[in-house]
């Protein structure tokens, strides 16, 4: 039995998010990233994404995930993404890359926070693709990937984080405007 899409809800990334990127830096969710990042590291990237999130001329975009429950309760903070400029294989594209807090994974989070980030990125027109990057290893990013319809492209190595190499997959989806997502996603099966 399929339960429903979880409700989500993408605000722009602010100055009081750092304790939401501290949350995101647990070892189990940075293992396929080269592990945890100083407090340094941290507050670099943090103030890397609030730049990001105030620039309007389409370099791209850091967002929170926010989850909308059902009923009473209040919103929930539960993880990042976004989409940035990047040249790759001498092209000017956008990357996008996320992440979920533990407590909240397998609940189809993430998938509907990638089918949003499209969405925003084609909207930009800047570039005609969108790619992520996850480590061959990581079998939930490369599934997410497919199951947004993002085509494999190959494996290949990218610099993450800076001044190491990680294996990873290539995956490539198509923003040219009109063009629907090739699979929209299903919801998780319960």
């Amino acid at each position: 039995m399929e339960s429903e899409a979880p409700r989500i809800r993408l605000d722009p990334w602010s100055e009081g998010d750092l304790g939401l990127l501290r949350a995101m830096n647990a070892p189990e969710l940075m293992s396929h990233l080269g592990g945890p990042e100083t407090e340094e590291q941290l507050l670099t990237r943090h103030r890397r994404y609030v730049d990001l999130s105030a620039d309007r001329t389409g370099r791209g975009r850091m967002f929170r995930i926010v989850l909308l429950p059902a009923g009473e309760a209040a919103d929930e903070a539960v993880g990042t993404i976004g989409f940035w400029e990047q040249t790759w294989q001498g092209r000017r594209i956008y990357e996008t890359g996320w992440g979920v807090v533990a407590a909240h994974q397998g609940r189809g989070i993430a998938a509907a926070a990638a089918a949003a980030v499209v969405e925003k990125a084609r909207a930009e027109g800047a570039y005609r693709s969108l790619h992520a990057f996850p480590s061959v290893g990581n079998r939930s990013s490369n599934a997410l990937c497919r199951r947004v319809g993002f085509s494999l492209q190959g494996p290949c190595e990218v610099e993450f984080p800076k001044g190491h190499l990680m294996r990873a997959n290539d995956w490539r989806l198509d923003l040219t405007p009109g063009k629907a997502l090739a699979r929209p996603p299903r919801p998780m099966a319960s």
